[in-house]
């Protein structure tokens, strides 16, 4: 026997297609037919007989096993499933091929399916084993065998109203190798009961309406059974026949010539249009009745729907009353910060009037207010440093986002060139003739050429980041953790010179003016001699770090993390003066000097900008032009720009 039943089928079944007919067709038994036939199943390579042409053999086959060379059952009748409660008997009028049946039930298929292994087997046997018993592969339907199914289909039956079930214990010898005796679900041939063979596929068509089939009287469920073609000669002779009006009441039964008298004297006789309209109006009634129940039930449906829309718009409203909550929340914050900032400026204004009061009318320098003249946008993180070349109208700006920007000053007021080279954050920019200068967190310094904006050369400076940088007299300062290092500059390289020691903390801020070098540490300020690369003198601050120097032609001046600004006298190096007003870190300080006056301007925490008249050391203007803190400021040709946390680099 072929071990897969998969694509065994499409032979056989091409051949039962040209050799049968597709029609309906019925073949009537022959009077010698006899029970039952034993029979061994024909080899793979026998063809079937035609099955358009069913013959009748000796006797009609109920086939309850079949033993081929592996000793597989097949049974005859085609048993079912046991949860199904159809148990119609199959009788086949030929012996079925045995690769029309499944190896696990050995039963004709029912309901054929492939699995994963490739073979043939009855959905329910599929479905309820665990393994192949062919190749022991798992189990699993992938498709329906639709030439197999159809090839059943054709198989030639006994209508099942001319079969019977095999009595118990009464099979001979002849009958024992095709059903079992006394075992339920065995069926024989009745010789006495339909004597047609139909396709398994129109069985249904057939028996619908067999003469052979089984039918109550009527009129009277005590008549004894009856077969549909005897139907009509019993209702002739019934004695049970009732009245057409007997739901109504009426309590005849007789015979056919009874019951024609009794119409004539029937009482519901006369009224049977009246009977009739009542009973439609009533089965029209039941209609409505019906249609109405529908109707709730889909009503029902809509508000089951409209329920669910509900309470998603409620979660919906639930959402947006959070969103509304959180921005009233952050509107209150942002009213509070506002409200702090016209509370600074309310101060500001006080503390200027009281100096007019006092009578010095002509400290207040009212001949200049700096205002916000442009805002140069493009940086993807906070402005760290500027740089200005006054040569060429350029100012370079240093930002977290690791590069640096060129910005056209004169003309067109856009961004020229981004330069990348660093690993991390540009902290510090300085100019030297045609080179720019970059310190970055990265510890290195980048060398650029200003004429092609392109890197020259890229220095390891320290072991930690570069803080600020500043060059004179042909040298590079450049600051770090406790330490300054001085740099010859060659060309485009950086030899190491000296460094300096004895500094206490991160040196964050530096300044060179004329023969001296500031640099500004933890609550210290020391002043070196450029030539001799000493330490000269030390200004001992309060405030904590020191974050900023700006030197004038009469003062240095510090900006230190407690939000203070201390001023010296340049000469007698006595401090002369601490401005208060800045409620953050002074990160950095400029100086614009005219024959006339000098002005400082502080750059802090606080987001704000201040303008200091060194005259009389009095705040003349504040500032509030960017949304996070100011870190940077750079001057060129009396214009101011200055840096911040927002990204953004504005100028005044």
């Amino acid at each position: 026997m072929e071990a897969s039943f998969g694509p065994t089928f499409s032979a056989v079944a091409a051949g039962a297609k040209a050799e049968g007919s597709s029609s309906y067709k019925q073949h009537r038994r022959t009077p010698s037919s006899s029970s039952t036939l034993t029979y061994s199943p024909r080899d793979d390579d026998d063809g079937m007989p035609p099955i358009g042409t069913p013959r009748r053999s000796d006797s009609a086959i109920s086939v309850r096993s079949l033993h081929s060379e592996s000793n597989m059952s097949l049974r005859s009748t085609f048993s079912l499933h046991e949860e199904e409660e159809d148990t119609e008997p199959q009788v086949f009028a030929e012996q079925p091929s045995v690769k029309l049946c499944c190896q696990l039930c050995c039963n004709v298929f029912k309901d054929p399916v492939i699995t994963t292994c490739g073979h043939t087997f009855c959905r329910r046997c599929a479905l309820t084993s665990d393994k192949c018993p062919v190749d022991t592969a798992k189990l699993t339907v992938v498709v329906n065998n639709i030439a197999v199914a159809e090839q059943i289909g054709e198989l030639f039956i006994h209508c099942k109203y001319g079969c019977r079930a095999t009595a118990s214990g009464a099979a001979g010898a002849g009958a024992s190798a095709a059903t079992v005796a006394g075992k339920p679900g065995a069926y024989e041939v009745d010789p006495l009961g339909c004597p047609f063979t139909i396709k398994l596929s129109t069985r249904k068509e057939h028996e619908v309406s067999c003469d052979y089939r089984p039918v109550r009287c009527p009129n009277n469920p005590s008549c004894p059974p009856l077969l549909t073609m005897n139907l009509e000669a019993h209702l002739k002779e019934c004695e049970h026949i009732k009245c057409p009006h007997s739901k109504y009441g009426c309590t005849f039964i007789g015979n056919q010539d009874t019951y024609e008298t009794h119409l004539e004297v029937c009482k519901f006789e006369g009224l049977k249009e009246f009977l009739q309209q009542t009973d439609d109006r009533f089965h029209e009634m039941q209609l409505t009745l019906a249609q109405k129940d529908q109707d709730i039930a889909f009503l029902r449906s809509m508000l089951g729907k409209l329920s669910e829309k509900l309470d998603q718009l409620e979660k919906n409203l639930e959402l947006k009353f959070d969103v509304l909550d959180e921005n009233q929340s952050k509107l209150s914050e942002d009213l509070m910060e506002f409200r702090r900032d016209a509370s600074m400026l309310n101060d500001e204004l006080s503390h200027i009037n009281a100096r007019l009061n006092m009578g010095i009318l002509g400290s207040y320098d009212p001949q200049q207010i700096f205002k916000c003249k442009g805002t140069f946008v493009g940086h993807q993180g906070p402005v760290w440093c500027l740089c200005v070349y006054s040569t060429g109208d350029l100012l370079f700006s240093g930002s977290s986002d690791k590069t640096i920007k060129v910005w056209d000053t004169c003309t067109t007021y856009k961004c020229q060139k981004t330069l990348e080279g660093h690993d991390g954050i540009v902290l510090a920019l300085c100019i030297q003739g045609n080179r720019l200068y970059s310190g970055s967190a990265d510890c290195t310094i980048i060398v650029w050429d200003i004429q092609t904006l392109q890197k020259v050369n890229t220095i390891r400076a320290h072991d930690n980041p570069v803080c600020t940088l500043v060059s004179s007299h042909n040298m590079l300062f450049s600051g770090s953790l406790k330490a300054i290092k001085v740099w010859d500059i060659v060309g485009t390289e950086l030899k190491l010179k000296k460094e300096l020691t004895g500094l206490n903390h991160w040196v964050r801020a530096l300044v060179a003016s004329q023969n001296h070098l500031y640099s500004g540490s933890y609550q210290t300020i020391k002043i070196w001699d450029i030539r001799s690369l000493e330490c000269v003198h030390v200004l001992q601050t309060s405030g904590g770090s020191v974050y900023s120097i700006a030197v004038t032609n009469h003062h240095i001046v510090c900006g230190t993390y407690e939000n203070l600004i201390h001023v010296w006298d340049i000469e007698s190096k006595e401090q002369v003066r601490t401005l208060t007003g800045h409620v953050g870190t002074v990160y950095a300080l400029a100086v614009i000097s005219t024959p006339d006056q000098t002005k400082v301007f502080s750059a802090s925490y606080d987001r704000s900008l201040r303008v200091w008249s060194m005259d009389n050391m009095i705040c003349t203007q504040t500032l509030l032009r960017h949304q996070g803190s100011v870190t940077a400021l750079a001057v060129s040709r009396g214009r101011l720009f200055s840096g911040a946390v927002d990204s953004t680099v504005k100028v005044l």
